[in-house]
């Protein structure tokens, strides 16, 4: 979806395939036809952004074949739909029974990240309509924390300034300009905004930025005008934006929202929690352990890493940092100009929802993301933006 901001550039609206998973580029092609053209035409669009995840397998055959990448185009166009965005932090598995700390891996320090995000590129490169030059590619923020050392962290610098000359090189090549954007998480080395910017700064290149997720930003209790501000003082792009929102627990001492909360504990993806102290943010890796005895202080509110649909916040006693996303997006976009021109709906983490809360079946699940879609739309209309055929 393409809006007009009023200083008269496009902004991309996108959903991200990741809630699809799949590892290879025929189970690819199958999320074309079984899931997003569906989205599409119940949206009733002639045109839908949808930001892919390409598995490692399905990019290196899309970068090694170049008639497997113009099917895959082919493809995109026969079914109204478009890329200006892709999502390179998972690597592989996303789709597994248990994902946890393996999304993690390869991380900047290990040469398999470079080489799978610079597949990444030259197959986005290929993918981008005619009408559009520019690309984004979200990544993950460097390394989760436990595994990072002082030589692992200049391996990673050393491996994005590669990348950075590699974008230069295919700008000169395909005309297509590409960038990527380390994408904040709790937990990583780059849990924040502001942890962003010393690394980013480092690396000194304008084709390495930041995706500012919604959510993460909300777990880690930070508040969007601050991080924006920060981020714009210190010259670090936002390459995209991940519209998301995260679980928000106002009383977690009571045993109501604790049995509320317990429902979103799973087994499949990691959904660090935060509370805000006196002292500063305190959390845990994962739901589960933030609900076993005094791991974390309940005297104030939780936020848990757990992607909810952006138009269903959950029951009471719980509900969505939504809020979180509608401050972050009018500054995004609802300025003269626009902070980043790419932005993505990812929640992934429908058939992760307690169980009364899943689709049932492909037409509900397409139901869901248009309805979000549908809000995001709604959002970027109210602040001013155009909707485009």
């Amino acid at each position: 979806m393409r809006f007009r901001h009023p200083d008269g550039s496009t902004v991309h609206l996108a959903y991200c395939t990741n809630v699809h998973p799949a590892e290879t580029l025929d189970g690819v092609l199958a999320q074309l036809r079984d899931h997003c053209e569906p989205v599409r035409r119940r949206l009733g669009r002639d045109r839908l952004g949808i930001g892919l995840w390409l598995a490692k397998d399905a990019a290196h055959a899309l970068a090694t074949d170049p008639a497997a990448l113009r099917a895959l185009r082919c493809a995109l166009e026969q079914r109204g739909l478009e890329v200006v965005t892709l999502n390179g932090f998972p690597y592989q598995g996303f789709g597994a029974q248990e994902v946890k700390y393996r999304v993690y891996k390869p991380d900047w320090a290990d040469p398999e990240r470079l080489e799978h995000t610079a597949a990444l590129a030259r197959v986005l490169a290929g993918l981008l309509p005619d009408d559009v030059t520019d690309g984004s590619i979200s990544t993950l923020p460097l390394a989760w924390r436990t595994a990072h050392d002082e030589q692992r962290a200049r391996t990673a610098r050393t491996a994005l300034r590669t990348l950075a000359q590699r974008l230069d090189a295919l700008h000169e090549l395909t005309g297509r300009s590409l960038r990527v954007a380390l994408e904040p998480e709790p937990g990583c080395v780059v849990e924040t905004t502001r942890d962003a910017i010393a690394p980013l700064t480092a690396i000194g290149h304008d084709r390495i930025g930041i995706c500012v997720d919604t959510c993460h930003l909300a777990t880690s209790f930070e508040d969007p005008h601050t991080a924006l501000d920060d981020l714009t003082r210190a010259g670090v792009p936002v390459v995209k934006s991940q519209l998301s929102a995260a679980l928000h627990a106002e009383h977690p001492h009571l045993p109501e929202v604790r049995g509320a909360l317990a429902a979103f504990a799973e087994p499949r993806f990691l959904h660090q929690t935060r509370t805000a102290t006196a002292a500063g943010l305190r959390g845990t890796d994962d739901l589960d352990q933030a609900l076993a005895g005094d791991a974390l202080p309940d005297a104030g509110p939780w936020r848990s890493h757990f992607h909810v649909p952006l138009h269903a916040a959950p029951a009471p006693p719980l509900t969505s940092t939504l809020p979180v996303l509608k401050t972050a997006l009018t500054r995004l976009v609802g300025g003269p100009h626009p902070l980043t021109h790419h932005l993505e709906v990812e929640t992934y983490t429908w058939q992760a929802l307690p169980p009364a809360l899943r689709p049932r079946g492909r037409a509900q699940l397409a139901d869901g993301i248009a309805a979000e879609l549908t809000l995001a739309r709604d959002l970027l209309t109210d602040l001013g933006l155009k909707e485009l055929p």
